[in-house]
C-alpha cells in the first residue's frame, strides 16, 4: 500500500481544473487562428465569392449598368447559346486550347529534360526562360505584335529565307488562333519548364540505374519511369493550362482592340464587348456564368480520369 500511494503522488493531477484550462487554451488559440485569418477572408467575400453571386443573379436580369434591371428569366441564357458569333467564339476558345496547351507541356517536358542534362547552365537557362512569364502580357503581346507585321517581321524573314512561306498572321483567318497559341506557349513556358525540372529532379535516380543495368534504351526510360512519374505534375499543369487557356483575352485586346474579326475573338473577349460596348451586364454576366460551368465540368473530368493514369511514388 505504501508503494502505491507513493507512487500516485507522483503523478500529474487530472482534475476539472486542469481540463478547463486546456479548453481555454484552444479556445484562444481557435479565436486567434480565425483573426489571422479574418482579412484573407474578408478579402476572398468582397472580391471574390460577393462579384460571383452579383453576377449569378444578374444573369436573370437585362441592365445596362444604369437605373433599376428588369427580371428575364433565362431569357439571357438562350441568347447567349443561340448566337452564331458567341458560337464561332466558343469554337475559337476551344481550338486556342487545343494548340496551346499540348504544345506548352510537349515544350516544356522536351526543354525541361535537355536542361536536366546540362546542369551548370540549368540556373541561366531558366532565368531566361521565365522572364516572359513575370512580364506583363501588353508588353508580350506588344511585342509579338512587331512579330507578327508581315512588312518587317523576321519571323516572317526567316521562313522566306528557308523557302517557307510567310503567312499573314493576325490578318488570315486560319493563322489568327495558331498565332495566339505561340505567344501563349511562349509566356508561360518558364514557368511550366520549372514545374517539370522540379518534379524531374524528384524522380529517384535508382529507378533509372535500374532500368540502364536492365539494358533500356532514353526512350523507353523517358516513356516507362519518367513520364509515370512526373504524371501528378503533368495533371496540375493540364488544369492550371486549360482553365488559363479558356480565358485568353490580352493578346487579343491588345492585337485588335475592340475590332476583332470573327475569327479572332473568344468567349472572355465576348464577355467584355458584351458589358463594356454594348452595356448588357446581363447578357454578359450568363455567358461568364457559363463559361464558370464548362470550366468546372471540364476539370471535374480531368480530375476523374486522372485515376488511370495518374502514378504517386510511395
Amino acid at each position: 500500500m505504501a508503494v502505491l500511494t507513493a507512487s500516485s503522488r507522483t503523478r500529474p493531477q487530472q482534475g476539472p481544473g486542469n481540463a478547463g484550462t486546456r479548453r481555454r487554451r484552444r479556445r484562444k488559440d481557435t479565436v486567434a487562428g480565425y483573426l489571422f485569418l479574418t482579412p484573407q477572408l474578408l478579402g476572398m467575400v468582397v472580391f471574390m465569392v460577393g462579384p460571383l453571386l452579383f453576377a449569378l443573379v444578374l444573369a436573370f436580369y437585362h441592365w445596362d449598368g444604369f437605373g433599376t434591371g428588369s427580371f428575364v428569366g433565362l431569357s439571357n441564357f438562350v441568347d447567349v447559346l443561340s448566337d452564331p458569333r458567341i458560337q464561332r467564339s466558343a469554337v475559337n476558345t476551344v481550338w486556342y486550347t487545343v494548340l496551346q496547351v499540348p504544345g506548352l507541356m510537349l515544350t516544356a517536358l522536351f526543354f525541361a529534360v535537355l536542361m536536366q542534362r546540362a546542369p551548370k547552365l540549368t540556373p541561366v537557362y531558366r532565368l531566361a526562360f521565365f522572364a516572359p512569364v513575370i512580364t506583363s502580357s501588353v508588353a508580350v503581346a506588344a511585342i509579338w505584335l512587331w512579330l507578327f507585321n508581315p512588312d518587317i517581321s523576321p519571323v516572317n524573314s526567316a521562313l522566306r529565307d528557308i523557302g517557307l512561306p510567310a503567312p499573314n498572321w493576325l490578318q488570315d483567318p486560319a493563322f489568327v488562333i495558331p498565332s495566339f497559341a505561340i505567344v501563349g506557349i511562349w509566356q508561360a513556358l518558364g514557368y511550366q519548364l520549372v514545374m517539370f525540372m522540379a518534379g524531374l529532379q524528384s524522380i529517384d535516380r535508382s529507378c533509372l540505374e535500374a532500368a540502364e543495368i536492365d539494358g533500356c534504351s532514353e526512350w523507353q526510360k523517358l516513356q516507362r519511369i519518367t513520364i509515370p512519374l512526373l504524371s501528378p505534375t503533368i495533371l496540375f499543369l493540364s488544369i492550371t493550362s486549360v482553365l488559363g487557356s479558356f480565358q485568353v483575352f490580352d493578346y487579343i485586346y491588345v492585337f485588335f482592340g475592340t475590332t476583332a474579326p470573327d475569327a479572332a475573338r473568344t468567349i472572355v473577349y465576348e464577355v467584355v464587348q458584351i458589358a463594356f460596348q454594348e452595356f448588357n451586364f446581363g447578357q454578359a454576366s450568363a455567358l461568364a456564368f457559363l463559361l464558370f460551368l464548362a470550366l468546372l465540368a471540364v476539370t471535374g473530368l480531368q480530375l476523374t480520369a486522372q485515376k488511370r493514369w495518374v502514378h504517386y511514388s510511395e
